[in-house]
């Protein structure tokens, strides 16, 4: 019988344990001080109902399970931001490889629960790797049935050549769009007309459920995040108009390159926009001397992904699971 106890996590000193152990599950990984930073970003919770009685606000509660020598060997964190949909929380259980199938999963995800309901959740959400056939029986048994897949792809940039895919970029051009970079459209006016290009095409993802962060906290999230510089962000403009973005991230442990965001308005479809900002993204990453390209998208997002991966060469890796349960 395993020897373990659940507590919630104190924070500086739980931070080193905790990236470890979700450096066992993410495909790139995190520090404590990362960690860190980003929960200093996040106000106490403040959690409330909406007219329907369904939950609103926020929080982010956490714990950790120690074994019988003291070490974290489990976490597990249930959050949700101000927009998210009504009701809905998500939520992150994971556990030491070493340490599974010892009943530490299981004691964790009743203390969610059981948080969750007392909250007045009605839906609960997670994340689950597609090859983790474990983890995927472990949330079947407990009620999660499959709501998305999210494909991951992988882009190789010491082998890539895009040949006369840099066309749509000239085309795009004698078209009348030009490309700027934020670097280039410095201020807090380009800032808000980024945000409102955002939010009007955030929608359209597939999958997309609830609000949108007000500006402060759009750019809190956009802008003061590790890796994120003004000429990572590539618009294509029509006049004065933002029509479209896209936006990266260098990683700061693999050096790496994650392709945030790419959105386009819907009357500037079809117009091969997007090919040809992902194609400024790609110069950006060769330009700093990343090895890959990283991103995710939807299933359902055919479009994105007929660019990506058979237009780009963008290789599929295991991606996951959102998986979902009403309470």
């Amino acid at each position: 019988m395993a020897v373990f106890t659940i507590r919630r996590m104190r924070q500086p000193e739980d931070y080193e344990a905790v990236a470890g152990l979700l450096n066992q599950i993410s495909p790139e990984p995190t520090t404590a001080q990362r960690l860190q930073e980003e929960e200093a970003k996040i106000p106490p919770g403040k959690l409330g109902k909406d007219e329907h009685n369904k939950l609103t606000g926020w929080d982010r509660p956490k714990w950790v399970a120690e074994n019988e020598a003291g070490r974290v060997v489990a976490y597990a964190i249930a959050w949700r931001a101000p927009w998210t949909e009504p009701g809905k929380l998500s939520q992150t259980v994971v556990v030491d490889a070493g340490h599974r199938g010892r009943g530490i999963g299981s004691a964790l995800y009743v203390e969610l629960l059981a948080w969750a309901q007392d909250a007045g959740a009605s839906k609960l959400s997670q994340s689950v790797q597609e090859d983790d056939e474990a983890s995927i029986a472990f949330a079947n048994r407990r009620g999660f049935v499959q709501e998305r897949h999210v494909f991951q792809s992988v882009l190789d940039l010491a082998t890539f050549d895009g040949g006369s895919l840099f066309e749509a970029i000239d085309k795009a051009e004698q078209a009348g769009i030009r490309f700027a970079t934020l670097a280039e459209e410095p201020g807090e006016a380009s800032e808000r007309k980024l945000y409102e290009l955002y939010k009007a095409t955030h929608p359209d993802i597939p999958g997309h459920t609830g609000g949108y962060p007000w500006f402060e906290e759009w750019r809190k999230w956009t802008f003061e995040v590790p890796g994120v510089r003004p000429e990572f962000f590539h618009i294509a403009m029509d006049g004065d108009r933002y029509v479209g973005v896209v936006t990266l991230q260098q990683l700061e442990q693999t050096g790496a390159m994650y392709h945030e965001y790419t959105c386009v308005l819907k009357d500037y479809r079809g117009r091969h926009l997007a090919l040809a900002l992902k194609l400024l993204g790609i110069r950006t990453a060769l330009a700093c001397g990343a090895p890959y390209m990283r991103t995710f998208n939807d299933s359902l997002n055919g479009p994105m992904l007929r660019i990506n991966r058979d237009l780009l060469g963008f290789r599929a890796e295991p991606g996951d699971y959102r998986m979902v349960r009403k309470l």
